[in-house]
């Protein structure tokens, strides 16, 4: 569970115009902006997929791989977000792949973020939204020794398919050259598979397994610290749930958060990666009226408990962020998140949460 939160941070020409503008502009109404939290509702449910992969992008490569597979996808905060998973294989192996998709109601946009099993590490999200029924994602990322625009597109959209694809500029978006589609179309149930070698591979690790105690609903109370670094005693309760799934058999999970206070309704997910590289997790939080991601916390298990870091800036101050799972049973376990401002040499406490299982 991440909880943290941080604290909130015309023209002389525009004047001149309005002087002349003619009675029926001047009385015009305003556009309302498109509200697009529910651009992603056509996505969700299960579809087959039909990919196709341009071998070596940006090489002047003319060859393609295939593969095929089925596509998940949930609904997280109402339709406000949710989890696209894909499980694919073709000639050069398996793909599980998922794509988390969060709103941004102050920007009206949405952010993608995606990562595979293999990696276990969250990319940079691509940001954009859906007009006239296409829907167009950027970033900007590094690939092999250059910086690229990275576009992608939704397209082709109907109750019963739809088309993404992937595209790569070198040329500040000047040419844009396409290397993975996807084909989707809806089915009814997803059939049996067995898991990836791969990803059972993987779940040998150690550390693989840690946050499985993790998985389930349970009841919160949650004691949120007013201002933590300033050493303050005041807090806030608020009590909810959380519900846990798994994802990719347990090597990431996706956890919803939901709790009332005097402050109303609260709403948060967090994003659990195995990286089966560094054999460490990273834990990655939003909250529904964000949006946004904030920087993961990584670490791992010893002992029985759980401790991840990560840097990050609140109030302007640049900080260190811990979380520690502790007293860990089967029907229990506690959570707290503290915070640094000398490095790590003393922390103070954000947030408390209490969890027990909610059985009936």
């Amino acid at each position: 569970m991440r909880l943290m939160t941080k604290p909130l941070r015309r023209t002389a020409l525009f004047i001149f115009a309005l002087a002349f503008a003619s009675p029926a502009s001047a009385a015009a109404p305003p556009s309302t902006p498109h509200d697009g939290q529910h651009d992603f509702d056509f996505d969700l449910g299960i579809w087959k997929t039909h990919t196709s992969r341009l071998d070596r992008p940006l090489t002047g490569s003319t060859t393609w791989s295939e593969m095929d597979g089925y596509t998940v996808v949930r609904k997280l905060w109402d339709g406000r977000a949710n989890l696209a998973e894909l499980e694919s294989d073709g000639p050069k192996g398996h793909l599980s792949l998922i794509s988390l998709r969060l709103y941004d109601p102050r920007a009206r946009q949405w952010r993608l973020y995606f990562a595979t099993a293999d990696v276990g590490v969250l990319s940079v999200p691509m940001v954009g939204e859906f007009k006239d029924g296409r829907g167009e994602f950027t970033d900007q990322e590094r690939v092999g020794d250059r910086t690229i625009w990275v576009r992608f597109t939704f397209t082709s959209i109907s109750p019963d398919s739809a088309r993404s694809e992937q595209a790569f500029s070198d040329d500040g978006g000047k040419t844009w050259e396409t290397n993975w589609v996807n084909q989707y179309t809806r089915v009814a149930a997803l059939p049996e598979a067995a898991a990836a070698s791969a990803r059972r591979a993987h779940a040998a690790q150690a550390g693989s397994r840690d946050f499985d105690f993790n998985v389930g609903v349970w009841k919160n109370r949650i004691k949120r610290f007013v201002d933590p670094l300033a050493g303050s005693a005041a807090t806030i309760e608020l009590a909810g749930t959380v519900t846990v799934n798994r994802v990719w058999d347990g090597l990431a999970q996706i956890e919803e958060i939901e709790a009332d206070g005097p402050n109303g309704h609260w709403e948060g997910l967090t994003l659990f990666l195995f990286d089966p590289k560094a054999r460490q997790w990273s834990q990655l939080f939003a909250n529904s009226k964000k949006g946004t991601m904030e920087p993961p916390l990584i670490g791992s298990f010893k002992g029985g408990r759980g401790e991840l870091v990560s840097q990050d800036t609140v109030g302007g101050r640049s900080i260190l962020v811990r979380s520690v799972w502790s007293d860990i049973t089967d029907n229990a376990h506690h959570y707290e998140e503290s915070y640094s401002d000398d490095l790590g040499r003393t922390w103070k406490p954000a947030f408390v949460v209490t969890l027990t299982r909610d059985t009936p």
